[in-house]
Order: C-alpha cells, then sequence, then structure tokens
C-alpha cells in the first residue's frame, strides 16, 4: 500500500510541475507575442490575469524594446511586483533600461530589502545617484541596509514592519494596524517595544483580535522571543525559522533594539540558495557557473578543482604501480579493482551527503558522534558484504577463479566501511577547520576510498598470490 501511495503522490507531483510548466509556457507565448505587436489591450489583459513572477520568468524571453514598452503602459506598482519577482540578471538587464528617475518611481512601491538586493548589484556611481534621489528618510535605511553583508541577517531583512509600545491598549493597537498595514509587508506579527524601544515581546494578529480591547500589548504578548542580530548567517537564521516555526524572525542589535525582520519568503529563498550552492560544490561547480555561463567563465570555475583530481589520481597510480609485477601474473586483478575503488567512491560520496546536510541542519556537532561513527561502519559492512558476494560471484563465473572472488569479496567490505569512516569524518573535521564541508569532502574521500581500495585489493592479492596462480 505504501509503493502505490507513493506512486500516486510522484504521479500527482508530476501532473501539478507539467501543468505549472504548460501554464509558465502559455504566459511566455502569449505576453512575448503581444509585445512584439505592440497589443496594449493584450498586454494588459495578460497582466492583469497572470501571476508576477510567471510574468518575469516570460521578460527573460523578451527584447529590450519590449520591456521598454510594457514598463511604458503598465503602472509603476505592477512594474515593481514583477521586478522583485525577477531573477538578478534580469533586474540589472531591466534597470538599465531605465533612467533614473523611473527607477526611484519603480522603488516606491518595493520592500526596502527588495531594493538593496537591486543596488547591490548596479555599478557603484549609478546606485550612489539613485540613493542621492531617494527622500532622506529612505536613504538612511538603505544606506544601513547595504552596510550589512549579503549572506547576512542584515543583508536579507526588511525594514517593513508593524511594532508598538507594550502600554498600547488592544483598541489603540488595532487602530494603529490599520493605519500602517498598507505601508508594510508583514502585519501578522505585532513587535512589542519598550519604552527603551528595545524588542520584549509580539502579538499575532489573531491574538489582538480575540483579546479584549481594554488590554495592553503587554497583557497579551509572548515575551519569549527568538531573534537574531544582524551579522548572523543566513543560513542559520533558515535553520532557527525552520526549528521554530517561524512566519518571520526579528533582527535586533545588541542592545536589543529592533532593526527590520526576515520574513519566510525571504527564507525560503535563502534555503535554496544555500541547497543549490552544496549541491554545485560537492560536484566541485561555483555557485558562480549556470547553465549560460560561457566557455570561459566555465573553464575557469572548474579548471582549479579538476587540477586537484589529477593530482588526486596519480597518488592511486602510484599505489597501482607499486603492485605492477602482481598485476602482470594475474590479469584479471586489472579488469576487478576498479569495481572495488568505484563502489568505495560511491559509498563515500552517499555518506557526505548525509553528513554535510546533517550538518546544514545543525543535526551534527563536532563532538559527540561515536555511535553515529559506529552505525556508518556497520552500514558500511553490511553493503560491503551484499556487494562483495555478489561481485565474488561474478568474478568467481567469469575467471573460475574462487580464491580471487573471496579478495575481491574482503576488499569490497574493508573499502565499504573505510568509505563510511571517511564520508563521516572528513565533513566534520573541515567545518572544525573553519572550512566549508561542500567544498573539498568530496575531492579527499574519493582519493581515500580510491587509494586504500586498489591497496587492500592489490595487497590481498599479493599475499595470495599462489592461490590465484593455480
Amino acid at each position: 500500500m505504501r509503493g502505490a501511495f507513493s506512486m500516486d503522490e510522484e504521479k500527482e507531483n508530476h501532473s501539478v510541475e507539467e501543468k505549472q510548466e504548460e501554464l509558465e509556457e502559455r504566459v511566455e507565448n502569449e505576453l512575448i507575442s503581444a509585445l512584439n505587436r505592440k497589443d496594449k489591450e493584450a498586454v494588459l489583459k495578460l497582466v492583469e490575469d497572470s501571476h508576477p513572477i510567471d510574468l518575469a520568468y516570460a521578460l527573460e524571453e523578451a527584447s529590450d524594446s519590449d520591456i521598454v514598452f510594457l514598463a511604458a503602459i503598465l503602472p509603476d506598482q505592477q512594474m515593481a511586483e514583477i521586478i522583485e519577482q525577477a531573477d538578478d540578471e534580469l533586474q540589472v538587464r531591466i534597470m538599465k533600461l531605465f533612467d533614473l528617475n523611473k527607477i526611484i518611481r519603480i522603488f516606491q512601491h518595493m520592500s526596502k530589502d527588495d531594493i538593496v538586493d537591486i543596488l547591490g548589484d548596479m555599478p557603484a556611481n549609478r546606485r550612489k545617484e539613485l540613493v542621492r534621489l531617494m527622500k532622506t528618510s529612505d536613504q538612511e535605511v538603505i544606506r544601513n541596509l547595504l552596510g550589512y553583508g549579503e549572506s547576512t541577517a542584515g543583508g536579507i531583512m526588511t525594514t517593513e514592519y508593524i511594532s508598538m509600545r507594550s502600554t498600547l491598549t488592544v483598541s489603540q493597537a488595532l487602530e494603529k494596524v490599520k493605519e500602517i498595514a498598507p505601508k508594510t509587508e508583514e502585519i501578522n506579527i505585532l513587535y512589542v517595544l519598550n519604552e527603551k524601544k528595545q524588542l520584549v515581546g509580539t502579538v499575532s494578529l489573531r491574538e489582538l483580535l480575540v483579546a479584549k480591547n481594554y488590554d495592553t500589548l503587554d497583557d497579551i504578548m509572548e515575551d519569549n522571543v527568538i531573534s537574531v542580530e544582524p551579522e548572523a548567517d543566513q543560513e542559520d537564521v533558515a535553520r532557527l525559522v525552520s526549528k521554530y516555526d517561524l512566519h518571520a524572525i526579528p533582527v535586533v542589535n545588541k542592545r536589543k533594539g529592533m532593526l527590520g525582520i526576515i520574513t519566510v519568503d525571504d527564507i525560503i529563498d535563502v534555503i535554496e540558495e544555500e541547497n543549490t550552492e552544496d549541491m554545485l560544490k560537492m560536484g566541485g561547480v561555483s555557485k558562480e557557473e549556470d547553465v549560460d555561463s560561457t566557455v570561459l567563465e566555465s573553464v575557469k570555475l572548474r579548471l582549479p578543482w579538476l587540477l586537484i583530481n589529477l593530482v588526486t589520481a596519480f597518488l592511486a597510480s602510484s599505489v597501482v604501480s607499486m603492485f605492477e609485477d602482481t598485476i602482470s601474473q594475474v590479469v584479471a586483478l586489472a579488469a576487478a579493482m576498479p569495481i572495488v575503488a568505484s563502489m568505495g567512491g560511491n559509498a563515500g560520496t552517499q555518506t557526505l551527503a548525509v553528513v554535510v546536510r546533517g550538518i546544514a541542519l545543525g543535526d551534527i556537532k563536532l563532538h559527540g558522534n561515536g555511535i553515529r561513527i559506529l552505525r556508518g561502519i556497520a552500514v558500511g559492512f553490511i553493503d560491503g558484504l551484499v556487494n562483495g558476494v555478489i561481485a565474488g560471484a561474478v568474478i568467481v563465473w567469469m575467471n573460475h577463479n574462487l580464491a580471487l572472488g573471496l579478495i575481491i569479496l574482503v576488499a569490497m567490505i574493508c573499502n565499504l566501511m573505510i568509505a563510511a569512516l571517511v564520508g563521516f569524518l572528513v565533513p566534520v573535521i573541515l567545518k572544525a577547520l573553519n572550512y566549508d564541508p561542500a567544498v573539498a569532502s568530496s575531492i579527499f574521500i574519493t582519493t581515500f576510498t580510491d587509494v586504500c581500495g586498489f591497496f587492500i585489493f592489490l595487497g590481498l592479492a599479493k599475499v595470495f598470490l599462489p592461490y590465484l596462480l593455480q
């Protein structure tokens, strides 16, 4: 039943993905066609009926003149909604097409954190000119946000939230919500401040609506507030939001003064970005590379890791050369030894993926991993035993040599146990040394499993050479 349910669920997911792809393709085709015809009515109707993110995807295929035409007929607010959903490259491209006054008008309808993200990708001179044209109050906020690192809590926070004094009554707070809500990004949570403007609690909109009018915010607030400082890494922030199931997390300074909030939609972007980055790093690829990168860019980003791999490959080759006499006497060893090494590499990569994810989620610390290591070695033993029996049986059948089958069985068990051990220890050690465990772990693990696999297999073959020659 479980298998059937999973298959039905998978079919349903594929169906949803297919429908979404069809929708994106339809919006793209219709928008590009309408823009090419300069059909104002068709463009406006499509914009009204479509989600901004689908329009943003469609604009990636539009020409510069089409984008300029769209911006000319759309209200600035709708153009701002589309730009907010666009990827970084498209945002920069669009901003290059507009004059400064047009950009400022569009910025008036965007949240401060999105504005900062766009400004951060612009040339310094143009960025300074735009900030200078903003209102004085906005200039200060933007400059403060630009001062934080791109991947920190301060770099992804927004300053559009609702904060109120703890002494306000519920009725007074509701009136302020009605007044402030149209101008702010997040209204589900109210942030309660004391007389020193320090964050002391939160009140959800639901709690505010069901409370008595004469209650104060101090009476109904939740005073156990999870918050972060602006220098906190965005990955740590995402972990906190996930752990405590938060809709938003406040950013405070060392004196608990409120600086801003990070909303769940920004956290989703962070999780996607970090997962993509880790996946690429484990493959020895930089996050700056994508399918549209130029040949020179891809070579520049990939070649250093390939050169490191080349060095480690020579190390594995040197181990093989130590047993040239043995291999020359039993040629079948040359065909069998890559099996042991490749299985060890695959097993090590499996362990690595689980451990790197555990480190990223905070489940694996630098100490107290003895049980996990023993469990991993046990898994390596069982996997090695099963695969070794199968590989050994095939080798015996092909070469009619029982000793060779037993050697590959023992070598497979040993190498998969080593792969499990190294696959756990390498990323943990790299993390302890303040290196990203996703970057170089795969190279070290592949080297260990290749070298150990060749050494164990060929070493056993040398010891039991008389039996192999019978």
